[in-house]
């Protein structure tokens, strides 16, 4: 990923139909951009490995990133070898759908619109939270969330390739400023203890608080199925998703990893987690302080606002293409198919996302909840609850799918990695159902039954298949067809 863009071809991107994506737009390099920004890595490594550190695993962090990177490769085994033969801008819902039935497909389309809603209001309530606190109060928070949506909203409703562009600058601009401070500590030979390989001894991984920093490591992978979402906007999309998904996930374990084992470096092993308990909100920015200065600091801190909006930025084009597919398929408004006459963007689907954003932001506001303490960390919880329901659903459907037709694929692709990936997941999601309240923050009894209203949302889901199955058979058959098919 040397450059930013990739180019298009002599001709450019495909003039599409009226209604419909535009095609062609985006390579391996945009698509990997809008993962890397909905894992939104500064916020990530700088806000919540620290928590990893103090009540997870301690100098085995790390290594942890490794572990769960390993098992998203196996999970994009079987993603990508299914992704040859089902795909739409639905993203995990077509899989469902095709190997799970439609019922349930429709089921996991609204567990994933829930849950990709929270994740951007939580991000709404993080961006409204730092800035306030940035700005010493110049605004309330709600006002800089405002602001945010606004943004977010003209930014979405550009062509695909402005969206991947803009990521890729402050994708960019977050991992130069971490790689700097992870290169200083490199450079200075390591904390009181050296340099040392701990990290990633199974001992080190497989100790104490191993679950817990398991809950916080893994969140650090939401958004991993945007590289399926902007299949019909990418050019030779049955070559480009598969590459994209497994260079997104091995950046990310990589590079977590890395600046993870250099800040432990830096406090050393067997201080790391009396360090990070301690400095939880401070860890990475006294390193900073101390090895590049105040005003490195300063920049890392502006680096952290612009990745919650690429982050949002990313998780909207997201929600969008939901909408875009649910719409174009009959199970919503069909307004939400609608593409924006010059940029073939699902405009339409942007306003409406963009709505419920702010009517949540103005909610809470009005609430007067605190925007970190509830706003980012109820919301989060829910999403990571409900994004590992969505993988668990997919690793299933990849079964379903081949079980009575190979299709040429091989075993370990459409059998043996999908079931270990399933079981791993399953393994995560219990281990966040159980540490809920320290995930959350909260002891509220709301936070704790998150599991069953997410549970209940698919079950609507699948209700409202079922009835359209017995009244509207022609819009039940077209639930999570391929975007080949419906062009």
């Amino acid at each position: 990923m040397s450059t930013i863009t990739e180019a298009t071809g002599a001709k450019g991107p495909a003039a599409p139909a009226a209604g419909a994506l535009r095609r062609d737009a985006v390579g391996v390099s945009h698509i990997v951009f809008f993962v890397l920004a909905a894992a939104a890595p500064l916020t990530a490594v700088v806000g919540a490995s620290p928590a990893a550190f103090a009540f997870g695993n301690g100098a085995g962090v790390p290594g942890t990133y490794l572990l769960v990177g390993a098992l998203y490769l196996l999970f994009a085994a079987g993603f990508t070898a299914m992704n040859r033969f089902v795909g739409s801008a639905g993203g995990f819902y077509p899989f469902i759908a095709a190997g799970l039935g439609k019922p349930v497909g429709v089921g996991g389309a609204l567990i994933a619109l829930a849950t990709y809603n929270a994740i951007d209001i939580a991000v709404f309530g993080l961006f409204g939270f730092f800035m306030a606190d940035t700005t010493g109060g110049l605004l309330p928070w709600w006002a800089f969330a405002l602001a945010l949506g606004l943004a977010v909203h003209v930014c979405g409703m550009r062509r695909i390739e402005f969206s991947g562009r803009v990521l890729g600058i402050c994708m960019a601009a977050e991992i130069l400023i971490l790689l700097v401070l992870d290169l200083a500590i490199v450079a200075t030979g390591g904390g009181p203890e050296g340099f040392t390989a701990t990290s990633f001894a199974p001992a080190t991984i497989g100790g104490e608080g191993l679950g817990i920093g398991l809950v916080f490591v893994v969140a650090s992978f939401i958004g991993f199925e945007a590289t399926v979402i902007f299949g019909e906007e990418a050019r030779d999309p049955r070559r480009t998703i598969p590459i994209a998904t497994y260079v997104a996930v091995v950046v990310i374990a990589c590079f977590y990893a890395f600046s993870t084992w250099a800040i432990t470096q830096y406090y050393g092993p067997s201080h790391i987690v009396a360090a990070a308990t301690e400095h939880t909100a401070t860890l990475f920015f006294d390193a900073s302080d101390a090895l590049l200065g105040p005003a490195v600091t300063t920049i890392m801190n502006l680096l952290l606002i612009t990745s919650l909006f690429a982050c949002a930025l990313s998780f909207h084009n997201t929600i969008n293409r939901y909408f875009f597919a649910i719409g174009r398929e009959g199970l919503a408004w069909a307004g939400l198919a609608r593409t924006h006459a010059d940029h073939q963007s699902p405009h339409v689907a942007g306003l409406v996302q963009t709505g419920l954003a702010i009517a949540a932001v103005i909610l809470f506001a009005l609430s007067g909840l605190d925007p970190f303490a509830v706003v980012f960390a109820w919301m989060s919880t829910f999403a990571s609850i409900g994004i590992l329901v969505m993988q668990i659903l997919v690793s299933l459907s990849v079964l379903g799918f081949f079980r009575g037709d190979s299709r040429g694929v091989r075993l370990w692709n459409r059998a043996i990695a999908p079931a270990l990936s399933g079981l791993g997941l399953a393994i995560c999601l219990w281990l966040v159902i159980a540490n809920v309240e320290l995930v959350s923050g909260s002891d509220s009894g709301l936070v704790a039954a998150f599991p069953l209203l997410i549970l209940a949302i698919g079950a609507l889901g699948i209700a409202f298949a079922l009835g359209l199955r017995a009244r509207r058979p022609a819009v039940y058959a077209r639930i999570g067809r391929a975007f080949e098919e419906i062009a």
